[in-house]
């Protein structure tokens, strides 16, 4: 019983402290890449899910997608497998505007035929796709993987809408509403810092002979450490004025 009830207590901790950070967007100025990044991480450590990503649209269409956030990198690389075949989960759910719900992808095959076999070949059974909206407006999808086969419970589903809902809504500020083009701008900057973000990955990678997921957390660990956006310290690596060591030194791999 006490397991059950500390377990219990964490996962309140931790929904909790999501949104508590989701909701910081609201009032305070923020990165729209980490923000979609820690809704990823925290759908991870609070769902029954394995990995996450995040997929937005550039406002210039509706399906002019764009991944922006994931918690691998091979979720990363699944996501972009979607839109470069124009097939999946998550362009259904932008679409549509409706959670789209796979409880087994051995069994849609012939809905998804590239999807679902590249999805099971990376070792996810199933998929939840939320949608990214607020007033009719659709913007992105929230995808959820998972290893095993079956729905989500429907506490986690409504759990990770809500998450979904709220960086929405950190997005979709009232001023973006009301003027489309910081809107486009917001989200146009934050597709230039995308592109960013993985050249510093290549540049630690490369220097600390890390694979780009280690690459990616050191990044991410520097940039809280200093209290810095991730897309400013990827620029100042991208430009050379922080040095790769600096960020890596505790992250390298043991040579012992």
């Amino acid at each position: 019983m006490s397991d059950t009830r500390s377990t219990g207590e964490q996962r309140e901790n931790r929904l909790l402290e999501a949104f508590v950070q989701l909701a910081d967007t609201l009032v305070d100025d923020y990165d729209v890449v980490d923000l979609l990044h820690q809704l990823a991480w925290h759908c991870v450590r609070i769902l029954e899910v394995d990995a996450a990503g995040l997929v937005l649209s550039t406002q210039r269409a509706r399906e002019d997608l764009q991944v922006l956030a994931s918690s691998t990198e091979r979720t990363r690389l699944l996501e972009l497998f979607q839109l470069q075949n124009d097939e999946g989960p998550c362009l259904d759910c932008v679409r549509t505007g409706e959670p789209v719900l796979v409880p087994d992808l051995r069994l849609v095959t012939e809905r998804w035929p590239r999807f679902a076999p590249q999805a099971l070949r990376e070792g996810f059974i199933r998929v939840h796709a939320v949608p990214l909206r607020l007033r009719g407006e659709t913007i992105g999808a929230l995808n959820l993987f998972g290893h095993a086969s079956g729905v989500l419970p429907e506490r986690d589903l409504l759990v990770a809408q809500a998450l979904a809902d709220t960086a929405t809504i950190g997005i979709l500020q009232e001023r973006a509403i009301r003027r489309g083009e910081v809107l486009t701008e917001q989200l146009e900057a934050a597709l230039h810092s995308r592109v960013v973000i993985e050249q510093a990955k290549g540049v630690l990678a490369q220097a600390g002979n890390l694979d780009m997921e280690r690459a990616f957390q050191a990044l991410r660990g520097y940039a809280r450490r200093q209290r810095a956006r991730l897309s400013d310290t990827a620029h100042r690596i991208v430009a050379g004025t922080i040095g790769p060591d600096e960020i890596l030194l505790p992250s390298r791999p043991s040579t012992a």
